[in-house]
């Protein structure tokens, strides 16, 4: 005979309190309830090993538990750390999360948007890769909860940022530091704002450090590959070791705008006879959990991934759980350098 489930009438009678106060606890309904009286209660739900009913929750409340994340391209390791952040945040508060792949399109983008709207979803959280930011202002300025990251809003919204200018900064001080003067930088098309942010961070730190700014040293792709080529950051690390290498009298350093471009720049580099870091020193962004198992080691710069989609998951839920509170949040994270072996001095 099958063991019937517990239900909070079960709870209540072994915390020995009302099923109201029960429905208070399980729920996170905010509603006042006594640390010790709360504690009875988790521990009856835990000992009757309860299981809450969402899907009958759902269909009573006419209110779902999901929230929705938008992201350019799952294959890029950087992203499945936030997305492992999110998830982690929202199971704690009860909520599911749907995982939707732009594959770096801005019409599938807004057909994610459209549809997740729609699905009545409570809330998204997007990395978005559109120039045009027209339909995004729209769902904010509907009372639609969004949280952005990776990306810079021209309009009020809450959202995660992210310091790239100072990481740029701090990856082309490090090679200036060990005594490079001729510093090449290779990115991507500048598209995206992070890219444009770590750009202009090494070029602040040329000035700073009253260093030229040579146009033959900044090595930028014309434009974005396939967009079903799932690596086409490093493909393009490996195509711009080629013009590189062109270069007379030939930088001694390179600073790439991410991890996935200086994995393929440094697997160029190899294939060209080139010694990391004897001949040619290497600094790339992210901190991908692959950076640090190629060889040599990578420089880097930390962006903590986890911790961004921990907190754009967090920033959202409470969102959700106080509609009355209108004001935009901002949460900044700082860049930290992480040294390695593909660097050293002159």
């Amino acid at each position: 005979m099958a063991r019937k489930n517990a239900t909070i009438y079960d709870i209540a009678k072994l915390a020995k309190t009302s099923t109201a106060t029960v429905s208070r606890v399980l729920s996170n309904s905010g509603y006042p309830v006594k640390e010790e009286l709360r504690q009875r209660v988790l521990e009856a739900a835990k000992k009757l090993n309860y299981t809450p009913n969402l899907l009958g929750r759902q269909l009573k409340t006419k209110e779902t538990r999901d929230i929705a994340v938008i992201i350019p391209n799952i294959s890029n390791p950087f992203y499945p750390s936030i997305v492992l952040g999110v998830e982690d945040a929202a199971r704690e508060k009860g909520y599911n999360v749907l995982l939707c792949d732009s594959y770096r399109n801005p019409q599938l983008e807004i057909a994610y948007l459209n549809s997740m709207a729609k699905k009545q979803v409570r809330g998204i959280i997007i990395s978005s890769i559109s120039q045009n930011q027209r339909f995004l202002k729209e769902l904010v300025s509907r009372g639609f909860n969004i949280v952005a990251f990776d990306q810079n809003v021209t309009f009020p919204c809450n959202r995660i940022s992210f310091d790239y200018v100072k990481g740029g900064f701090l990856a082309t001080e490090h090679l200036i530091k060990l005594g490079h003067k001729k510093i090449a930088f290779i990115s991507a098309p500048l598209t995206r704002a992070s890219r444009k942010g770590v750009f202009e961070g090494y070029l602040k730190a040329l000035k700073h450090y009253k260093l030229d700014v040579n146009k033959e040293l900044i090595l930028i792709n014309d434009k974005e590959q396939e967009i079903n080529n799932e690596i086409y950051e490093y493909e393009n690390g490996i195509e711009l070791v080629k013009r590189f290498l062109k270069i007379k009298d030939m930088p001694t350093a390179i600073f790439a705008v991410n991890d996935m471009t200086a994995i393929g720049v440094i697997q160029g580099l190899k294939s060209f006879g080139v010694k990391v870091p004897d001949d040619v020193s290497v600094v790339g962004f992210d901190n991908i959990f692959i950076s640090e198992m190629i060889e040599p080691p990578l420089t880097t710069i930390e962006q903590p991934k986890y911790e961004m989609g921990k907190l754009a998951a967090t920033l959202l839920i409470d969102r959700l759980q106080n509609e009355g509170d209108k004001k935009y949040i901002e949460i900044n994270m700082s860049p930290t350098l992480i040294i390695r072996k593909s660097t050293k001095p002159l």
